[in-house]
């Protein structure tokens, strides 16, 4: 009101008042002046009350009468204008609040006028409204005429009236009661409100306020109104509906409850007025009888009338919900009307509207509790809650029974016609097409009934249809299925509100502190009121309970009944599963509340529609658990069987399976209802397994029969998985099923898993359950080896593992069952479940984390391990590998922490003999592994040695190679073992020996073990070596080869830890004998092919005599032993008597380098390198055909030795110390170590070997043999780091025999089936790596002179000679022996004929020669000056070796060679020149001029021919090579003439003169020709030639006499080429000439002009007078040549004749020409 009270809006009031009464006054100026009078003295009265008073909204209130009374002048003129004017002037007024009392009273007389005359009517209700609603002035008479006055006009002919007037009524009926409730609150502080007591007499009004009286007498009146009577208070009321007043009831007693509950008058009123009035409105519809013929009747009955039935429910629902508690025995009536009203004979319609009330009572749990109580609960009361529940039972079996009656046609098409209610569909189609495809429509199908479920509420609301058709007069037509679908949301909110409710208050009891526990709910319940007596808290828990137990009894039986039916009429899923929960709830309340015979009843209907129709009887009759299927139940006195299933449903079939039986007979079907109703009782089980008791026993079968049916198989850890039926019919599933199954088996699981939480009694009854189960299962399985149900064992499994925290109260029956009767059953599967059941169990009891933990907790861990000890009893060996993979898996998780338990594990494993098959043996020995890998550092020390031997014995056992060869690893493995924590082992055992050694001297007894002397550590070690010495000469090969391998990897890296005396015994005792052993077995073993290795295995043609497999085991046995010799010479050589040791050894090595197997002897070759301490790197283009042998022997062993040498040795205790310097592999070097007499011993062996091995055969036939080349390879590789060691005292006679070993070695062919491994392609320029060897040990020897004393440079000339003759080669391969050869390229491979005699082929040698030459000229390089090279001839030498090369030319075998011998001869020529001028006076080289002359000479003209297919640009660069050598020549030797002998100077001119003469064969063709003149070859000759005929003085007349006659020859024949080129120019007319001939010309040309040019750079008197003449004879031809054609020879001519202009010159007298 604030906003009405401001000043601004004051002054805008005043303004319209009087422009409201200015326009008053116009209007009536002409008709009415009194009226426009009134209103002009009203301007003026509003005027002075503005002008005179602050409080001007007050004294307009005061004054209101008159200043409304122009107004209501203005509305007696009944002008419609002036009437609108003058009410809307006065509703402004009243909106301001400025009207009092008396103005109120004249404006309603003033209204009530209008209204009898039907003015403004609808302007006349919006009058009253805003006076009623803006303040409360008008009281009693004017309010009652006020109400009247709308009432009045809610009856007019006009609707739109009507309607509004009906608004209107219910606004001021709830303006009257709102005023109250306000007055109540004002005066609430002042006085209290006095509680209601019994019957006050009603006309006390006197004692009500105002407000309250208004609305007493309004209320009174609207019973009055309703009952057909005159009001007392509403005076001048003409006429009234009775639907019209119940509405308005209605409204009241909804929206103002607390007036008839705080106000005793109103109260009152309710009961004897409204009570009777509802039971006297309804006779009707009890008496009437759907069908009763009239005439039998004695008088007519009233037809019930729909509108007012309607209304009447909706007040009793109003009623029962708001007054329960005041008007208990009258809602008893109104209840058990209600219940009538569903018979069956009653009207569609009434059952409808009945059905809804009833369903808004049933979402009310609190008001059902209270019927319960009420009622139920008192003796000689009406049983309401059971009738109630019964009643909507029968309902919904008549509708199923009970064809609809009524007009059938109108029945169908109903829904249409009827905009309120549903839409539906006709009932005889359950098929709504849907664009073409087919959609069911959810139903409920039952014996030919076919009801469609409406959509009719959202759960838990009761939101009614037919309650609200306000507006519909005649009774609508009810769709088919709505009055279903509410009675089914009836029992669906009932059991959710019940169960919600109880389980609610249930959880506070149980809060507050659990005073009624389990037990105490199976008591009877006066036994508990009397308990409860004593503490009031008790007292009300006990009323509480006895509540929700006569609930639950009242309801179970019609709920049963009821959802049992709907279950099996259900088409729909939701409908279903909403069915299903119900059920599941009130299992679960049922047992929570301790009623086991209601409880048994839900779960064996759950368990019913999980299985198929006629199936289910027999298995559940079977149970011992309360069953129904018998039961009948007397609902309102008729007896109601249950029903037994349709077995004509129409529901999807989505399984077949088998039956659970004996002997099944066919299949049975599952329908997706049946594994709904499954996944309910799963979830009953999973939630609610604490209160199952005894039915467990119900579910667990039921259960087992499904999964049966469905084909699940258990899968580890008991969970079950979808596996197929093994016989039979296969199960069929439909993909829906097949996805659904995961999920179930994980419900499944779940279910079991939740087992955790139930308390020790339940947990009982479910292990109980599932023990009964399983023997059923076994007593099936029995005689038959068809698959038997393992469900009960899968779940005792999983019952047991998630029940670990409380293992001791179930281990005994669980695992007295299974091992007592599973695992000894005759049916395999049976009892490999069982074993499986039982191993798991242990496993997980001992990973599980008890408290206290087991090693602390002993007797519950030998508890846990002894079913695995009684499994050995069991002679199956199913049962007993089982037991081993469990020994396995418990090593895996609990190894460490075995403790007492590892005599019995071990114990386990040993007691496996060799018979009992592959498997056992297999498994045996895994966890064999797993104790040697990782927990011999848990068990005590004791065990090692029972360890030792266990291992030795799997690698002695015959059934599987791979155990016997894996067990040596283990062997490795333990001896890895002792080495990492010796310290600890050995004081361990130490104390122990003590200990031993203490209790023998008290019995006087000696104590025996084996190596007895030594200490127990070390004997702990001897032991190792001797198993594994025993296995090295096993008859497999493999394990032979492993052992060995092991054998010497462990002495290699664990020696270190043996005592040093114990050294000796370790190299006589072990390895020298093991030695001997293995020699003597090598040179006797069998040398008969083996076909195959046993099976289909093929052979390596390297291994298939059991020679060769021995010669294997002869080649690791020595390798090991001169590996340990190398790695632990320090710790050998002090034991005094190493050099014998050390003769042993390499007499040892030699006999094997010397034997005839290529792989023994190159082996023995690597153990020489090995005690070297070399070991070169293997490339791969020479490994011959057998991979293993050529592989160095520290590789070999990495690479077989299992998990030995790849083990980083890291080492964190003081052995680490103790080690000292041997822990690395490289060995130190101590002057022992240099001990010379070792190193010339090893020397003279290598002699020995080197020079037996290489020798040459002296017969040939099939059976010689010639060393290999990675033998020989490795013989020379040896040499150099021998040489290291014995370089002090090598001599030249030394020098000689290595020459001697080198050149045969070389010179050895190699077999034809190995080349395509050794040799390169033909094509490739490769050495072999035995030819890289002995040039490196050559390079070795020549780098040690160099640095040597004086006294080694004589060994310089002996390394050419060597090497020289390896040049040789490249022109002539060496022979060897008698040996016949072929070529390379001739071989044919052997690959091909396999068992052909072997053919030797001589290598490629020109590479070699090659390299040998490089070397040789870098040698010559660094050494050309020294004394020895100088006077030993070398250069001479080289030039006489390179004589053959350079002489072939184009015969050598490789056209590489010639061109390398050029550039050598070049270089070698450029450094030694100078050195032999430097030497001329000695003589020392005067041999080798000559020797050089003829090279020169053999070269610049050989007499090879150059091959056909040579290009030009190949041609080109030889000649450009040739050229190389002129320069050479002009270069370093013509200069220096006069240091040089004389013949030799002129066979170098003789040389030059024949080059640059164009010598061409008159053979060559013409092509030929143009190819093989060398010109730039000839012009640099004649160059030369000219340069060193006239540029020098003429030393000698025999020089002079060369020049001469070289240039008259030169000019002799230019003459004649001119010649013959002009006559063929001549002759050939417009034909060119053969370029080649052009050529010719062009070069005669350009040989002229350089000629001239010569002759003039000469001194005049050094050129012959003749000579000019024959130069100036040529001129008359050379102008001849001008008319030749072409262009080339045109621009030669011109640069011959230009020098021609220098001979033109005036003539002068003959006799000074003939003078000179």
């Amino acid at each position: 009101m604030s906003c009405t009270n401001s000043p601004e809006a004051v002054k805008k009031l005043l303004e319209n008042m009087q422009s409201d009464l200015r326009a008053l006054s116009l209007e009536c100026k002409k008709k009415f002046p009194p009226v426009k009078e009134a209103a002009e003295s009203g301007i003026i009265k509003v005027k002075t009350i503005a002008a005179r008073n602050t409080e001007i909204l007050a004294a307009l209130k005061e004054n209101s009468s008159e200043v409304v009374q122009p107004f209501l002048m203005g509305c007696g003129t009944k002008e419609p204008k002036i009437t609108q004017l003058c009410l809307a002037a006065i509703q402004r007024l009243m909106s301001h609040e400025v009207v009092s009392e008396t103005a109120a009273g004249n404006i309603i007389n003033m209204l009530w006028q209008l209204m009898e005359n039907s003015l403004e009517e609808l302007k006349l209700l919006q009058t009253v409204l805003v006076l009623l609603t803006t303040n409360t002035v008008v009281h009693d008479e004017a309010l009652s005429k006020a109400i009247v006055l709308c009432f009045r006009l809610h009856f007019t002919k006009d609707n739109i009236t009507n309607n509004t007037a009906a608004a209107t009524v219910r606004q001021v009926v709830t303006v009257v009661f709102e005023r109250m409730v306000a007055e109540d609150d004002r005066h609430r502080d002042i006085e209290p409100p006095v509680p209601i007591q019994g019957n006050s007499n009603r006309r006390s009004v006197s004692t009500l306020r105002p407000c309250a009286k208004d609305a007493y007498m309004l209320f009174q009146d609207l019973c009055q109104l309703v009952n057909a009577d005159a009001p007392y208070w509403l005076v001048g009321m003409t006429e009234m509906t009775r639907t019209f007043g119940l509405e308005l009831l209605e409204s009241v007693l909804n929206d103002f409850p607390q007036v008839f509950l705080q106000h005793q008058e109103f109260s009152f009123l309710l009961k004897e007025r409204v009570c009777p009035l509802v039971i006297k409105l309804f006779s009707p519809n009890i008496k009437f009888r759907q069908g009763s013929s009239t005439s039998s009747s004695p008088a007519p009955v009233e037809k019930p009338y729909f509108p007012i039935c309607m209304r009447l429910l909706r007040v009793v629902s109003v009623l029962i919900k708001q007054f329960y508690s005041l008007l208990v025995t009258e809602c008893e009536i109104f209840l058990s009307l209600l219940v009538k009203f569903l018979d069956s004979d009653k009207p569609q319609w009434l059952r409808a509207v009945a059905v809804e009330s009833i369903h808004r009572l049933c979402v009310q749990p609190q008001l059902l509790r209270s019927f319960c109580q009420s009622y139920d609960m008192k003796q000689h009361s009406t049983k309401v809650f059971r009738d109630i529940v019964n009643a909507l039972g029968s309902f919904i079996q008549s509708l199923f029974l009970v064809p609809p009656t009524g007009n059938p046609a109108t029945a169908n098409q109903a829904g249409n016609n009827n905009a309120g209610g549903p839409a539906s569909a006709p009932a005889n189609s359950g098929v709504v097409g849907v664009g073409g495809g087919v959609t069911l429509l959810p139903a409920f199908e039952y014996r030919g009934a076919w009801i469609p479920i409406l959509t009719v509420t959202v759960q838990g609301s009761a939101k009614a249809t037919y309650l609200e058709m306000l507006d519909k007069v005649e009774p609508p037509t009810i769709p088919e299925g709505y009055a279903m679908s509410v009675a089914f949301h009836c029992l669906l909110d009932l059991v959710r509100g019940i169960t919600t409710m109880i389980e609610g208050e249930l959880g506070e009891v149980e809060a507050e502190g659990p005073s009624v526990t389990e037990g105490a709910s199976s008591q009877s319940s006066e036994r508990r009121d009397e308990q409860a007596a004593s503490d009031p808290m008790d007292q009300e828990t006990a009323v509480s309970r006895a509540v929700w137990e006569e609930m639950v009894s009242a309801c179970w039986c019609g709920l049963l009944a009821a959802l049992s039916l709907l279950l099996d009429a259900s088409t729909d899923e939701a409908a279903t599963e909403n069915i299903l929960k119900a059920e599941l709830t009130m299992a679960a309340l049922c047992g929570r509340l301790g009623l086991v015979t209601s409880r048994d009843a839900f779960i064996t209907a759950i368990c019913k529609g999980s299985l198929p129709p006629h199936y289910a009887l027999t298995v559940l009759n079977a149970t011992t658990a309360a069953t129904l299927s018998n039961k009948s139940y007397s609902i309102q006195g008729q007896s109601v069987m249950m029903i037994s299933p349709s077995s004509e449903s129409h529901q999807q079939v989505v399984a077949v399976g088998q039956p659970l039986a004996v002997q099944p007979q066919g299949t049975v079907m599952l329908t997706s209802k049946n594994i709904q109703c499954m996944r309910t009782l799963l979830n009953l089980a999973h939630c609610h397994g604490a209160v199952l008791g005894t039915s467990w026993q119900l579910v667990l079968a039921t259960l087992q029969h499904l999964v049966w049916i469905l084909g699940l198989k258990p899968s580890s850890g008991g969970a079950l998985k979808p596996g197929r039926a093994v016989e039979g019919p296969s199960t069929v599933l439909t993909t829906a099923v097949m996805t659904d199954l995961p999920v179930i088996s994980n419900i499944l699981s779940r279910l079991f898993e939740s087992s955790q939480y139930l308390d020790d009694v339940s947990l009982h009854h479910l292990i109980n359950a599932l023990c009964s189960l399983s023997l059923e299962a076994m007593d099936m399985a029995y005689g038959n080896n068809k698959e038997p149900s393992l469900f009960a064992v899968a779940k005792l499994l999983e019952t047991g593992l998630v029940n670990m925290h409380r293992i001791e109260i179930l281990w005994r029956p669980l695992t007295g069952h299974l091992l007592e009767k599973v695992c000894q059953h005759p049916n395999s599967r049976m009892r490999e479940w069982g074993a499986e059941a039982l191993t798991s169990l242990i496993r997980a009891g001992l990973t599980f984390s008890h408290e206290p933990p087991l090693p602390q907790n002993q007797r519950l861990q030998l508890l846990l391990l002894n079913p695995l000890k009684e499994m050995s009893n069991i002679n199956h060996p199913d049962i007993r590998l089982k037991q081993l993979e469990c020994v396995l898996q418990i090593l895996q998780s609990q190894g460490d922490s075995l403790g007492p338990g590892w005599p019995l594990v071990l114990g386990v494993m040993g007691a496996i003999r060799n018979d009992q098959g592959e498997s056992l043996i297999r498994t045996a020995f895994q966890c064999l592994q797993l104790v040697v890998t990782d927990f011999l550092p848990t068990m005590p020390c004791s065990c090692l040695q029972i360890v030792v031997d266990v291992a030795g014995s799997f690698g002695l056992h015959n059934q599987e190679l791979n155990i016997s060869l894996t067990s040596i690893g283990l062997l490795w493995n333990i001896s890895d073992y002792f080495f990492q924590r010796g310290e600890t082992i050995e004081k361990e055992l130490n104390k122990e020996e003590a200990a031993q050694q203490k209790q023998a001297e008290e019995k006087g007894v000696s104590l025996n073990r084996p190596f007895h002397p030594a200490p127990p550590f070390d004997c702990l070690w001897l032991c190792l070596y001797a198993k594994l010495g025993e296995l090295c000469v096993d008859p497999r090969p493999a394990v032979r080869k492993s052992a060995g391998q092991t054998l010497f990897s462990t002495i290699g890296a664990h020696g270190t830890l043996l005592q040093h005396s114990t050294w000796h015994t370790v190299i006589w005792k072990v390895l020298f004998h093991l030695l001997d052993r293995v020699r003597e077995s090598s040179t006797t073993a069998d040398k008969e092919k083996i076909e195959s290795g046993g099976g289909n295995i093929l052979i390596h043609h390297s291994r298939d005599t059991a020679e060769k497999q021995w010669a294997e085991t002869w080649v690791l046995t020595l390798a090991g032993v001169a590996r340990i010799f190398n790695t632990r010479r320090y710790l050998l050589q002090p034991l005094g008597d190493f050099s014998r040791a050390w003769d042993v050894l390499l007499d040892h090595i030699q006999s094997a380098a010397l034997s005839k197997n290529n792989e023994v002897s190159l082996a023995a070759l690597k153990s020489f390198q090995e005690i070297l301490q070399i070991v070169s790197p293997v490339r791969d283009s020479e490994k011959p055909e057998p991979p293993a042998v050529s592989v160095p022997v520290p590789v070999l062993l990495g690479n077989l030795s299992g998990p030995g040498l790849s083990r980083p040795f890291v080492r964190t205790d003081s052995i680490g110390e103790k080690l000292g310097r041997c822990g690395s592999e490289t060995p130190v070097v101590t002057d022992e170590l240099e001990d010379l007499k070792l190193w010339w011993a090893a020397w003279n062996t290598w002699h020995r070997t080197g020079s037996e091995s290489t020798e040459p055969p002296s017969s040939v036939d099939e059976l010689t043999f010639i060393p290999s080349q990675p033998f020989l390879t490795a013989l020379v590789q040896i040499f150099p780091a021998l040489y290291q060691h014995i370089k002090a005292g090598f001599s030249m006679a030394d020098l000689q025999k290595l020459g001697v070993i080198l050149h045969s070695a070389v010179s050895v062919p190699i077999s034809s089936d190995a080349s395509p491994f050794i040799l390169p392609s033909y094509t490739e320029a490769v050495l072999t790596s035995l030819q890289e060897a002995v040039l490196t040990a050559l390079d070795v020897l020549q780098k040690a002179i160099c640095v040597g004393p004086e006294n080694m440079q004589i060994m310089y000339p002996a390394i050419f000679d060597q090497l020289l003759a390896f040049v040789e080669f490249s022109c002539k391969p060496p022979q060897y022996g008698q040996l016949e050869t072929k070529h390379i390229a001739n071989a044919k491979y052997n690959q091909i004929q396999l068992f052909a005699p072997a053919e030797w082929v001589a290598l490629n040698y020109v590479p070699f020669a090659e390299r040998s030459l490089e070397v040789v000229v870098d040698l010559y390089q660094k050494t050309a000056c020294h004394k020895a090279v100088v006077n030993e001839k070398v250069l001479q030498n080289i030039i006489k070796t390179l004589r053959v090369p350079l002489s072939l030319k184009y015969s050598c075998p490789s056209e590489s060679t010639w061109k390398l011998a050029v550039a050598s001869l070049l270089k070698v020529l450029s450094i030694g020149l100078p050195v032999a001028r430097q030497h001329a006076s000695s003589g020392k080289f005067d041999s080798m001029w000559p020797e050089l002359a003829s090279t020169l000479e053999d070269f610049l003209f050989t007499k090879s021919i150059p091959p056909d297919n040579l290009s030009i640009q190949e041609f080109q660069r030889n000649e450009s090579i040739d050229v190389e050598v002129v320069q050479l020549i002009s270069a370093e030797i013509l200069p220096y003439a006069n240091l040089i002998p004389k013949a030799f100077v002129g066979q170098m001119m003789t040389m030059l003169n024949k080059g640059s003469i164009h010598s061409q064969p008159c053979s060559f063709t013409e092509a030929e020709i143009d190819i093989r003149l060398r010109e730039e070859f000839s012009k640099m000759c004649f160059e030369t030639l000219l340069q060193f005929s006239f540029s020098n003085k003429v030393t000698t007349p025999q020089e002079g006499y060369i020049s001469r006659m070289a240039l008259s020859v030169l000019l002799k024949r230019s003459q004649d080429v001119l010649h013959r080129y002009i006559e063929d120019e001549r002759l050939s007319g417009k034909c060119p000439l053969p370029r080649q001939q052009v050529t010719e010309i062009i070069f005669v040309l350009k040989a002229v002009s350089t000629l001239i040019d010569s002759l003039k750079k000469t001194q005049p008197e050094n050129v012959d007078g003749n000579t000019w003449s024959q130069v100036i004879a040529l001129y008359p031809t050379l102008v001849e040549c001008i008319t030749c054609s072409s262009s080339d020879v045109g621009s030669a001519l011109k640069e011959a004749l230009a020098p021609f202009k220098d001979f033109m010159q005036p003539p002068a007298s003959r006799v000074q020409n003939g003078e000179s």
